[in-house]
């Protein structure tokens, strides 16, 4: 008597582990833009380890429930990031309106172009701006190796504040959201493309989803200081063996 109950228990226990991980159903959805038909780019689900393909007409299919957070990355559209809720998992098709990429958020990153205006007194810019080596610097071997390594450290703290100003004009951005796009915006913009295409294997079109993966990680935004450049490499470098391990979904 004591053995049945003992494999009833344990059958009950199973059916309950099974139940939770199980509880994930398919979340079908499109990807949609006032001016333009998307077609391509990727999903992911962070919680549950998964990606998957926009297909023709935006649509995609992907295993979620409420609280899940989706990642969503292309190279014609902004990234976004979205937390499931309850009513979302229940529409019949869970519809994401994404903007086109918008060249402005570039123009925040500050690049060693910037020309130096009049001096006033409003000092900060000035502190913002990044100046080629002159002839007392030390100079740079570039016939080595690159390292890959930032060579002009940009405050990201800085970058937030000026995304934010940007993303302000049209909307109400939440914290969290201008944080990924600066951490995404200014990964791209000092790091090269080999950096990502060869020390970390990515195919350019998925170099935006994994820096909304890194970024999607609260450990990004401790490296947000120049003197933190080969910490953020390392971090990359860790996450990269994550991002490589996510099962990509077939529709």
């Amino acid at each position: 008597m004591k053995n049945n109950l003992g494999i009833l228990f344990v059958c009950l226990f199973c059916q309950i582990v099974l139940g939770q991980n199980n509880s994930r159903k398919p979340l079908h959805g499109q990807v949609v833009n006032d001016f333009l038909a998307i077609e391509s780019g990727y999903i992911m689900n962070v919680n549950a380890n998964v990606r998957t393909f926009i297909g023709a007409g935006g649509l995609f299919d992907i295993m979620a429930r409420p609280k899940d957070t989706l990642l969503f990355s292309g190279l014609a559209f902004q990234s976004k990031k979205i937390v499931l809720t309850e009513k979302d998992c229940a529409e019949i098709l869970f519809k994401v309106k994404l903007d086109l990429v918008n060249n402005e958020l570039k123009e925040v990153v500050v690049h060693k172009e910037l020309k130096v205006k009049s001096l006033d007194q409003n000092s900060q810019h000035y502190t913002d701006l990044q100046f080629e080596d002159d002839k007392q610097s030390t100079a740079k071997n570039i016939a080595m190796y690159s390292d890959q390594t930032i060579k002009y450290g940009t405050d990201f703290v800085r970058i937030f504040k000026d995304v934010k100003k940007l993303l302000s004009k049209k909307e109400d951005v939440q914290e969290d959201v201008v944080s990924d796009i600066a951490f995404v915006e200014y990964a791209k913009d000092n790091f090269t493309p080999d950096f990502y295409g060869k020390t970390l294997d990515l195919k350019p079109d998925e170099v935006e989803l994994f820096l909304m993966y890194c970024s999607n990680d609260a450990e990004s935004k401790k490296y947000l200081k120049p003197d933190d450049k080969f910490l953020l490499m390392d971090f990359m470098v860790n996450k990269n063996k994550e991002f490589k391990k996510i099962a990509v979904s077939q529709k």
